[in-house]
């Protein structure tokens, strides 16, 4: 039987507003990344769940650092850099940016990410490396690849990865760990798993002649509504934020440039 998707779910999860929300919705995806693994016999431990907060404010977020959360992952890299300083007695608590950065963000994720997911270009690569070597810290880094050949993506496309991947070990500050992309939102479950499929395959071969510097184990891939689908198909980190935090209030505009529609998303 086809794993369906919970797309329709989107806009209408429950909001998370205690403690005990946040650990029940939290158990509630862990078990469905146990099923998900059962089915193609994957081990759970191999899938790492990367809770999304994106646009929830500070009191959302320490309630779910109360439930366990400690890594959280955000779009904005502004954003993202706010919570961090309104949070700083929360030591223990890192942040993941998922999102789309500029060149003129790259010192802000650099001074406070654990790791950046969306590096799609070469000019951005420079700019995070240049501003990591002046925080004296290296960043794990995600490339980001469009497997579903929307115009209205970030990514790179899927016949460019080779080429980018040469050239990242110029800049030693980073630390490739993987690819991550962007399903098609589509309730056609056939179609987001192609998505997927595609990434893992491109993975696959392309680790058979890649820098020794760089690593491609993780793929970071599947959201609140398909991330079941992703990993039946390799994901080894699944970005889900509605299905933990609750519906947004905040339209999904707010979060992706006009000239760049990502869709409902995490």
């Amino acid at each position: 039987m086809e794993t369906p998707t919970l797309h329709d779910q989107h806009g209408r999860w429950p909001q998370a507003e205690s403690v005990a929300d946040f650990r029940r919705n939290l158990a509630d995806v862990h078990a469905r990344i146990a099923t998900a693994c059962l089915r193609v016999g994957r081990d759970p431990t191999h899938v790492r769940l990367l809770p999304v907060s994106k646009t929830k404010d500070e009191a959302s977020v320490r309630l779910s650092y109360a439930a366990g959360c400690r890594l959280l992952g955000e779009n904005k890299p502004q954003e993202a850099y706010q919570k961090w300083e309104a949070m700083a007695d929360l030591t223990d608590l890192q942040w993941s940016v998922i999102g789309h950065l500029q060149t003129n963000k790259a010192k802000l994720v650099a001074r406070f990410a654990t790791e950046f997911q969306a590096l799609d270009s070469l000019r951005v690569a420079e700019a995070l490396d240049r501003r990591l070597q002046a925080e004296g810290r290296a960043l794990d880094v995600f490339v980001q690849v469009n497997t579903s050949g929307e115009a209205s993506k970030y990514g790179l496309p899927p016949d460019e990865v080779a080429t980018f991947l040469k050239a990242l070990p110029a800049f030693t500050a980073l630390r490739v760990r993987g690819f991550m992309t962007l399903a098609l939102f589509s309730a056609e479950a056939e179609r987001v798993r192609q998505c997927f499929v595609l990434l893992r395959e491109l993975r696959d071969r392309l680790s058979q002649d890649i820098p020794g510097e760089i690593s491609l184990d993780e793929l970071s891939m599947g959201m609140s509504g398909d991330y079941e689908i992703a990993i039946e198909e390799g994901a080894t980190i699944v970005r889900v934020g509605q299905a933990i935090f609750g519906a947004r209030s905040t339209p999904d505009a707010h979060y992706w440039p006009s000239t760049v529609e990502h869709g409902p998303r995490c």
